[in-house]
């Protein structure tokens, strides 16, 4: 993305201009509200604006975040192209099918940020993309799965979440800093029929789940940045069901030990096989609309 245009996070404080997020300053904390802020989010002449908004998305980042922790010697020395770069905008698909699974891709090994990671599939946001038309070319361009945004019965933003790589100061200092923008999209099909549709390019993706409710709630529960391996397995089957891609784009079913998804991001040594905090943070906020939409009406 560098050398062309990229969409870049600004915040407008109330009552005056929109600024452009340098690299080096968290957009949550640009809020002043610990680590969540609530925010309304627009886009507008290719920048994502981000406003304060009681009634608008969660926008967080984790309690370890190393924008947050970065000392004034630390951020000294980060090289100054990286500090210039600003904080690029990304948007990730939670594909929700008509029997309440979601799609998670386990991002290729050789990737250079966050490899072997599972998330939901997305990217970078394009320059004159809406995040629908962003997300649904990231799901068609990783997964194969093609939905015309006329196509779409229902799409709703969760959430932001801030992200930064390496994940942890105690990994090295920051690379990269983006927005990651959820977008919520419920199929009118089964996982099942969208998973004869999967045509994952091995480029990008290694692996492909479909996350039911208790799966989805065992990976929450293991919240990164606390110490110990999560005990949130009990009712778990001891492996899940995937999909492996081959290099030519072939799918084989395998199992993987259910312990590798509910696994806690380490501070230190190989960064393993789990999901990411902000795929969690995600997952957190698509269980809660569908406790919401099962709630019984107020008389």
């Amino acid at each position: 993305m560098d050398g062309l245009r990229r969409v870049l996070a600004w915040t407008r404080a109330d009552g005056s201009l929109a600024q452009m997020v340098p690299f080096l300053q968290s957009v949550t904390g640009r809020f002043g509200a610990g680590d969540l802020a609530s925010v309304r989010c627009r886009l507008d002449r290719n920048r994502l604006l981000l406003c304060r908004d009681p009634a608008g998305v969660p926008l967080q980042r984790p309690a370890f975040c190393p924008i947050k922790h970065l000392s004034v010697k630390e951020a000294a020395a980060i090289p100054l192209d990286t500090q210039q770069r600003g904080v690029d905008v990304g948007v990730a698909i939670i594909l929700q099918s008509a029997n309440q699974r979601v799609l998670l891709t386990r991002r290729a090994k050789h990737l250079r940020i966050f490899p072997n990671v599972w998330v939901p599939p997305g990217g970078h946001l394009e320059p004159d993309e809406t995040l629908l038309e962003a997300g649904l070319r990231e799901l068609k361009e990783e997964t194969g799965l093609a939905v015309e945004a006329e196509e779409v019965a229902s799409a709703k933003v969760l959430g932001v979440w801030e992200s930064v790589y390496p994940l942890m100061l105690s990994r090295g200092p920051p690379q990269r800093h983006h927005l990651v923008v959820f977008v919520l999209l419920r199929s009118a099909h089964t996982h099942s029929h969208l998973q004869e549709c999967l045509r994952p390019s091995p480029a990008e993706v290694s692996a492909c789940l479909w996350a039911d409710v208790r799966l989805a709630g065992a990976m929450v529960a293991a919240v990164d940045g606390q110490d110990g391996a999560a005990d949130v397995t009990d009712d778990l089957p001891a492996s899940v069901s995937v999909s492996q891609v081959s290099p030519e784009g072939g799918l084989t079913d395998a199992d993987i030990p259910v312990h590798v998804l509910v696994r806690r991001a380490p501070a230190s040594g190989p960064d393993v096989e789990r999901v990411s905090a902000g795929t969690k943070f995600a997952l957190d906020l698509w269980l809660k609309t569908l406790l919401a939409s099962s709630a019984p009406l107020k008389s």
